[in-house]
């Protein structure tokens, strides 16, 4: 198919011209001092961007790799966790804690809404023998399309007087919504390449607290690849005792610059407005939003319901093959019922009103009678 292939997932996402060139660029030695320069800078951007005067532990891997970082450096073996079922990487990150033998109490949830930070005080304060080592929460849930109240669910811990760690998937949220690390009080923060932060997939990192790394330093639970330990330690020398990905570091550097260019005051703007383009797009085809809480609308992607008499894989597929849009399916219970559209990255107005355009033609395509989506959109842009 000629012409450009829109990317509208919810991630991997479009990958800027800027950091494809720069991810192009001659590999260097990994333990030279043009590397060390290189690891420095891109730890002060990271830094920066989350908000946080703390360590940033990077690795290569993605963002699954990233979850089981955060569980094995702060939790002994068998440790009782507390995590809620408000959508499908909630409940999956919640199993890979399981898999690791720590005792997981997985609250059910609404997935409209996601964590219910009264719910958060109400267990915890049910605790007084504070055998909850750990609370996870995602701040982005890419399945649903809600962002959590993140500041709400810190002070429900602190109104619990509970010391459990507080440790947070930002995958989705950073670069699309706003996150202050030190600020909300959170103890590990999950983050990867490839949404807000422009880049392919294949690197994951940790923004950990002071009260999580002396946890790391206590903790025996067995870790080797993923020890924070050994990346803080040869990091203090701009290296890494594996071999880093040194291309997406090249990349995470110019994405970085992008993203300062631009500014993050104008880079969560942009991504709320596209956010609300898309929703008046989607209540003009007559359809629902999977989230169901106003306040709680992530900035970065929109998952929408389809009616019962439709499936969004058949959807999705005559979208793709016949407009070149790729869209994010439905994941869990949601597979078959919602699709998703990514507006997150290196995206514009322009982009936004094409990857519509497309979703309108499908949908009718299918028989979804849904007109005048794209002018709803480019009224709410206007």
């Amino acid at each position: 198919m000629p012409g450009f292939q829109f990317l509208q997932t919810p991630g991997p996402t479009n990958v800027p011209g800027r950091v494809l060139r720069a991810i192009s660029a001659p590999t260097i030695d990994h333990r030279g001092p043009a590397f060390a320069e290189l690891t420095h800078t891109i730890q002060k951007g990271l830094r920066s961007l989350l908000a946080t005067s703390q360590h940033v532990v990077m690795f290569a891997g993605s963002g699954t790799g990233g979850w089981e970082a955060a569980l094995v450096n702060t939790l002994a073996p068998g440790a009782r966790v507390l995590a809620f079922d408000t959508g499908h990487f909630a409940r999956t990150w919640s199993e890979v804690a399981t898999r690791l033998g720590f005792d997981v109490e997985l609250v059910a949830g609404d997935w409209g809404r996601g964590v219910d930070p009264a719910v958060v005080e109400s267990i915890l304060s049910a605790d007084p023998s504070h055998t909850f080592a750990a609370t996870l929460i995602v701040h982005g849930e890419t399945s649903t399309g809600v962002i959590a109240d993140l500041p709400a669910c810190r002070a429900a811990i602190d109104a619990a007087g509970h010391p459990c760690l507080l440790l947070v998937d930002i995958v989705s949220s950073l670069g699309a919504s706003g996150y202050l690390h030190d600020e909300w009080g959170v103890d590990v923060a999950v983050g990867a390449s490839q949404k807000g932060l422009l880049l392919p997939p294949g690197l994951a990192f940790n923004a950990v607290s002071e009260r999580a790394l002396k946890a790391s330093r206590e903790c025996e639970s067995a870790r080797s690849y993923w020890d924070w330990g050994a990346v803080i330690a040869a990091n203090e020398a701009g290296m890494f005792p594996a071999t880093p990905p040194t291309n997406l570091m090249f990349g995470l550097l110019e994405a970085l610059a992008m993203l300062e260019e631009e500014s993050m005051t104008a880079v969560l703007a942009r991504h709320q407005r596209h956010a609300a383009a898309t929703r008046a797009a989607v209540a003009a085809w007559g359809l629902e939003t999977v989230c169901t809480a106003p306040d709680r609308y992530h900035p970065g992607l929109t998952a929408v319901r389809l009616p019962a008499a439709f499936d969004e894989r058949d959807v999705r597929r005559a979208i793709r093959e016949r407009y070149g849009v790729s869209l994010g399916g439905g994941l869990g219970p949601l597979a078959g019922s919602v699709f998703r559209i990514g507006h997150l990255g290196d995206f514009n107005d322009a982009m936004l009103i094409g990857v519509l355009g497309a979703v309108e033609l499908g949908l009718r395509q299918a028989g979804v009678e849904c007109p005048g989506g794209v002018g709803a959109a480019m009224d709410a842009l206007r």
